[in-house]
């Protein structure tokens, strides 16, 4: 791959990560109560127990007992994934494991709820854009925003 091929395929590599580690990091605020109370239209759950109560309605099949639980692995999963996409940008695992809990999140959603529901919140868009992050990161090649080569076309 030439170097001049590099630059916009590193720019959207980090345009992937960011809008995935973004999409992360809002949701768990949300959670916390960052964007506001449940009340407010842009707000999907304003506290955990909202959240807990989303999670159990998208998890039918699981214990009551489990349900907080599995509430906080995820936001917790949430957080470690948002910091390993922006953190260790050479690494593939995160857009995997990124994109197999959208794509879970997404069928839940679809199955349980609606089917109309992961596409109104674009789940299946971002599943895909994990997928493609996995696929397009050369853990021997993505070492930075911007290439030498490149830095070095721009201040000539």
């Amino acid at each position: 791959m030439r170097a001049s091929d590099m630059f916009p395929r590193d720019v959207a590599l980090w345009a992937a990560r960011a809008a995935l580690a973004i999409t992360f990091l809002s949701a768990v605020a949300d959670r916390f109560g960052a964007w506001g109370s449940v009340k407010l239209p842009w707000v999907d759950w304003g506290d955990m127990t909202v959240f807990t109560q989303a999670t159990a309605a998208l998890n039918p099949w699981m214990p009551s007992w489990l349900v907080p639980a599995f509430a906080w692995g995820v936001t917790l999963l949430e957080i470690v994934l948002a910091a390993v996409l922006l953190l260790l940008p050479n690494h593939r695992w995160p857009a995997a494991a990124s994109a197999l809990l959208l794509l879970c999140f997404g069928v839940a959603m679809a199955v349980f709820l609606h089917p109309k529901e992961p596409l109104n919140y674009s789940v299946f868009t971002a599943s895909a854009c994990a997928f493609l992050l996995y696929a397009f990161i050369d853990s021997r090649q993505v070492t930075s925003l911007v290439s030498p080569k490149d830095k070095a076309k721009f201040r000539q």
